[in-house]
């Protein structure tokens, strides 16, 4: 079937983040110009998988290729299988879906050095096989060849979906890794990841409580924060760096938070309370560092359900609004998965993804690579 002039409207994002706690999938129709979520949902991980990506993005020293190969096409069936269910869940049919925008999980992200990378598994033609639907993957290494961070890609939807002229704004998204958006008055768009958020508080919880994620907060919230802790951790390097500047798991992990930790000295509930306050202060310093004269902050990702996390910023925001982009009617557990379904037609359309001005990339480029589908006709 010839896919020249192609007019569907449906788009499918997925994407599994730095937390890893499972892979959202997000249906969008792009019809008249409009954007509605049509369905999405989240996908869980099986928990060798889960903790197969968490080993090999923490680990320096990694370099099973057999493993390496086999991660990226179980991963890949894992992206296959969310992208099925909700295209079941919804009784759309695959071909009248344009394209699936795919992220894929990732395990290294080096923006910077002599040979800078980042690295996505996944494998997209696994995808297409399956699901019957053109891939679209692969969307930062063009960013980085420009000299970009490839990232955060996000910012450029911020601005067509909550941007408004003559109103500064700042969209916070707390995922694995906290960053912002700065939405400004006359236009101008910037961003960049602040630092860790839910990726350092999960692990943590996940290795003394045994649970996956610190539900509204509760353990955080029945320790006390660390003082001398929280300054040596906010002393990294990465909080001082200007923008454009990107991080991931493999900067922010636990080995990363043990070279501070002083055995016998900090209860792990200090700890996690800790860390919920490191999120909650690198935020806000950020935000009052490039963003002073804002005073809305829409937040997204998963960290807005972390009640404790939500008061704090809060507090430290105040005399700023912090909200959620649900409040816009975005979903903001699916922004990210419904920003690579966008990605995907910019694709299909020629036209850029990155911002510059973000990324620090020498100009716009078209972002992602096209895996097509088995021809079923």
């Amino acid at each position: 079937m010839s896919r020249h002039g192609d007019s569907r409207s449906l788009y499918l994002g997925l994407i599994s983040g730095t937390s890893v706690d499972s892979i959202d999938a997000a249906l969008i129709d792009f019809n008249a110009g409009r954007l509605e979520l049509r369905a999405c949902l989240s996908h869980p991980w099986s928990n060798p998988i889960r903790q197969q990506i968490l080993a090999l993005a923490q680990d320096e020293t990694a370099l099973d290729l057999d493993a390496f190969g086999r991660l990226d096409v179980e991963i890949a069936h894992g992206f296959a299988d969310a992208a099925l269910e909700v295209l079941k869940q919804s009784d759309t049919p695959a071909h009248v879906v344009r394209a699936i925008g795919s992220h894929g999980q990732t395990l290294r992200h080096r923006p910077a050095g002599k040979y800078p990378f980042t690295l996505q598994l996944g494998d997209p033609s696994v995808i297409a096989e399956r699901c019957r639907i053109d891939v679209i993957a692969d969307f930062r290494r063009a960013d980085i060849a420009a000299g970009g961070q490839g990232a955060p890609l996000l910012p450029a939807l911020h601005a067509m979906l909550l941007g408004e002229k003559g109103l500064g704004r700042v969209v916070l998204n707390l995922g694995g890794i906290a960053n912002i958006t700065v939405l400004a008055p006359d236009g101008r768009v910037s961003g960049f990841d602040t630092g860790p958020a839910n990726g350092l508080l999960d692990a943590w919880c996940l290795r003394h409580r045994g649970e996956p994620f610190d539900r509204n907060g509760g353990f955080a919230a029945t320790g006390k924060v660390d003082a001398r802790l929280l300054d040596a951790l906010l002393t990294d390097d990465y909080f001082a760096l200007p923008p454009p500047k990107s991080t991931g798991r493999e900067h922010f992990h636990l080995r990363w938070l043990s070279k501070h930790l002083t055995p016998g000295q900090q209860t792990p509930a200090d700890v996690q309370a800790t860390l919920l306050e490191l999120t909650a202060r690198s935020v806000t310093e950020a935000i009052a560092r490039h963003a002073p004269e804002t005073r809305e902050i829409l937040a997204c990702g998963g960290g807005v359900h972390n009640v404790r996390l939500m008061q704090r910023l809060r507090e430290l925001l105040a005399p700023r609004v912090l909200c959620s982009t649900a409040d816009y009617g975005i979903d903001p557990d699916f922004l990210e998965a419904t920003a690579f379904a966008w990605l995907a037609r910019q694709r299909l359309l020629g036209l850029p993804g990155n911002l510059p001005a973000v990324t620090g990339a020498r100009g716009p480029r078209v972002l992602g690579a096209i895996y097509s589908a088995p021809d079923t006709d």
